[in-house]
């Protein structure tokens, strides 16, 4: 229904940026919300922000606060997280993440459970 693609990843000094393209094809027009979630070695999956497809409005993790920024371009099916003053513990393989629910809480965008569809994972490492 929905496919999701990511790109982007790669090595990146600490203090350095990246940003990952997320590609999502399919019943595109059925996507209320997408998310990037990361995964650390030894780590649980971890919400990383979400953007709403129609209204882009986002939320972000504490720890990314202010150093990431998620944001869309309709247009193109895609969902960017552009990665600002990286740091190792940013080390991780980076998913994005879609669904046609409708989110009125944090608790609820931002688990791993509410959330449909997923791209295989970019990886993304940052040296110290």
């Amino acid at each position: 229904q929905v496919q999701l693609a990511e790109s982007g990843g790669g090595l990146v000094q600490a203090g350095g940026s990246l940003r990952l393209s997320c590609l999502a094809s399919g019943r595109t027009i059925s996507t209320y919300n997408v998310g990037w979630f990361r995964q650390a070695p030894g780590k649980e999956r971890e919400f990383v922000a979400r953007i709403s497809w129609s209204g882009g409005v986002t939320h972000y993790a504490n720890s990314v606060q202010g150093r990431f920024t998620i944001s869309r371009d309709n247009a193109k099916n895609t969902v960017y997280l552009q990665m600002n003053s990286l740091k190792p513990e940013d080390t991780a393989v980076y998913y994005c993440a879609a669904n046609n629910r409708l989110f009125t809480t944090v608790q609820a965008m931002s688990a791993r459970t509410n959330y449909d569809y997923w791209g295989q994972g970019t990886q993304v490492t940052v040296s110290s």
